[in-house]
């Protein structure tokens, strides 16, 4: 897994949300648990280049710039039709988390 540390932050404030935490049923302290876990899981990935503006929600170019500077395998999301165009520019492989899952654990 990459992130960049502004995607992470933003990672870090969408879990904080009020209408977040209600769904999830989680506290701040067990997001701030999440959040350490999975920074000890990512890559830090430093922006060399910026690409922007290359996709029509700009929500959405954090996520394609980490993919890009940190050279990904692939591009994993659920909002794919967001990133098809650009993927296919750079050369990144789209993939739904499911499929992902699939490769790591098998059918």
């Amino acid at each position: 897994m990459l992130a960049t540390p502004p995607l992470f932050l933003e990672y870090e404030a969408v879990l904080k949300r009020p209408e977040q935490l209600t769904a999830s049923g989680l506290i701040l302290t067990d997001v701030d648990s999440v959040l350490d876990a999975l920074a000890a899981l990512i890559e830090p990935v430093e922006t060399y280049l910026s690409w922007r503006p290359q996709l029509d929600d700009p929500d959405d170019e954090m996520v394609l710039e980490a993919a890009i500077n940190g050279r990904t395998d692939a591009l994993v999301t659920y909002n794919a039709a967001h990133f098809q165009g650009a993927a296919r520019r750079f050369g990144v492989r789209l993939a739904r988390p499911v499929e992902i899952l699939r490769e790591v654990i098998g059918p």
